[in-house]
């Protein structure tokens, strides 16, 4: 099988003592000042990935038509595409897309949960365990999580029975396929539709947009109560006929600086920043250093008459099969060097005698390899350095997401694990919190919340004296056994 390398000149022109010298690299590495994939893969800098909110054209409001009915919507970056172009950034780099799941799972806990609101244990309300059976709230609650933490915000769409009179289905939508109606286009002067569809096309397909009506965002109870003539609207005193509507959908966002139409998760720093970047040049240029010294580092010295003689010893005049057998005899030396079928084989190149009678052979090949030096070791630790500075970005310890494994990289014991673990569920609160507003909406809409409310407990790992691996706390400091 042939070897995939070449043969390279180093030198433009021949020595004194008429040799070139060349080296072998894996094809596709050029010589110095040719172009090759190594320039291209670099890529530009991670600065214009999310800083839309400094560029031209950024918060663009656009027209659209979904159903008959004319819209204007507000772009999500200044091409539309920047959830996209920020996902594909987060999930082709290992770490960031190690810490983004530890930040999922975390922010999970143990799931949301219907439990009685004197007790604090599980409900045992039919009714309402019906509801989160036909709802698999574990996959929707961990859909919240994720939007969460890539974009900031969740969309929660509530489905009503026939009659109104209860909310009978709730499911996620995935917020990176949601668009916000612009404000400015409707008559309360606040966003009053949801669209969903897959933006991602080259051209929009408006007839598989989805608009769904956006209740309130501060008060999305008292909103579907009025649009359902079950309370006065507040600012006429007057109930009103009922909509026809049955699908609504709840906004749930952190607080983040600004008044962005879309949030700008805190995380972004590191594509402003340049450890993104770091990260990622490191990993490439480390691949490239390492393809590049796989093949043995030997310098080849080859006579420039040596080409000439070899063809014509074998009698070849014909021009064409003058290149191809000098390319043959190229090859060879390639095999002869790298093919390990050749170990302990001598190569025969043949010699000549100089004016001063000495003796030169045609090719002369010295090997290079530093047998104590342990090549693709560079920047170890400039790369250990990126990858603590990206799990800062995302609020995580690196070694909970084993960023820096070993011992020689300051790896907590235990207990301190444990203590960083409870603080990092700790600090999801503000999110449970959050979240957990479309469950609040649903329990008090069916007239539940009399009974029941909502929690989302979390896992606190226990010391060895405790005699239990793990045990779960609620958002009331209800501990309870596992």
């Amino acid at each position: 099988m042939t070897n995939s390398n070449t043969l390279l000149p180093t030198s433009a022109q021949p020595d004194a003592e008429g040799f070139r010298r060349y080296r072998i690299a894996p094809s596709g590495i050029g010589s110095a000042g040719q172009s090759n994939s190594v320039t291209s893969e670099y890529g530009s800098d991670s600065n214009t990935i999310f800083d839309d909110d400094r560029l031209p054209g950024s918060n663009l409001v656009r027209p659209i038509t979904v159903g008959g009915k004319q819209y204007k919507y507000v772009q999500w970056g200044y091409d539309d595409q920047l959830p996209y172009r920020l996902r594909h950034e987060i999930m082709s780099n290992m770490i960031t897309a190690q810490c983004q799941q530890f930040n999922i799972v975390s922010c999970y806990g143990q799931g949301v949960r219907f439990v009685d609101r004197k007790t604090k244990q599980d409900v045992s309300d039919p009714d309402i365990l019906q509801f989160c059976l036909r709802n698999s709230l574990q996959e929707v609650f961990l859909e919240q999580a994720t939007d969460m933490k890539f974009y900031s915000f969740s969309v929660t769409v509530v489905i009503l029975s026939r009659d109104g009179e209860r909310i009978v289905t709730v499911r996620n939508k995935d917020a990176s396929y949601c668009r916000f109606e612009a404000a400015s286009s409707t008559h309360s002067g606040k966003p009053e539709h949801v669209f969903y569809g897959d933006w991602r096309l080259g051209f929009l397909d408006e007839s598989k947009i989805e608009a769904i009506p956006l209740l309130d965002y501060w008060d999305p109870l008292g909103d579907l109560l009025v649009r359902m003539g079950a309370e006065p609207d507040p600012q006429t005193g007057l109930r009103r006929k009922p909509t026809k509507d049955r699908k609504f959908a709840i906004v749930s966002r952190m607080a983040t600086p600004g008044t962005q139409t879309y949030p700008v998760p805190y995380y972004s720093s590191i594509f402003r920043d340049t450890w993104f970047d770091i990260y990622r040049l490191i990993g490439i240029g480390k691949r490239y250093m390492i393809k590049n010294t796989s093949a043995p580092r030997v310098q080849i010295e080859v006579h420039d008459d040596y080409w000439d003689n070899v063809c014509d010893n074998e009698m070849i005049s014909d021009e064409q099969k003058r290149r191809e057998r000098k390319e043959q005899e190229k090859q060879n030396i390639i095999d002869f060097v790298t093919g390990i079928e050749n170990a302990g084989k001598a190569m025969i190149s043949g010699y000549y005698v100089d004016p001063n009678g000495k003796e030169n052979r045609m090719v002369r090949i010295v090997p290079l390899n530093d047998a104590s030096k342990k090549e693709g070791g560079n920047w170890s630790d400039d790369m250990s350095e990126a990858s603590n500075a990206l799990c800062f970005a995302f609020g995580i310890h690196p070694n909970l997401v084993g960023a820096t494994p070993g011992k020689s990289q300051m790896n907590n014991s235990g207990s301190d694990k444990r203590e960083l673990f409870t603080l990092k569920q700790a600090i999801e609160k503000p999110c449970h919190d959050v979240m957990c507003k479309p469950y609040h909406v649903i329990l008090h809409y069916n007239g539940w919340h009399d009974r029941a409310t909502v929690d989302v407990p979390m896992i606190v790992l226990t010391t060895l004296d405790e005699k239990r691996d793990a045990k779960k706390v609620t958002g009331n400091s209800n501990n309870e056994k596992e």
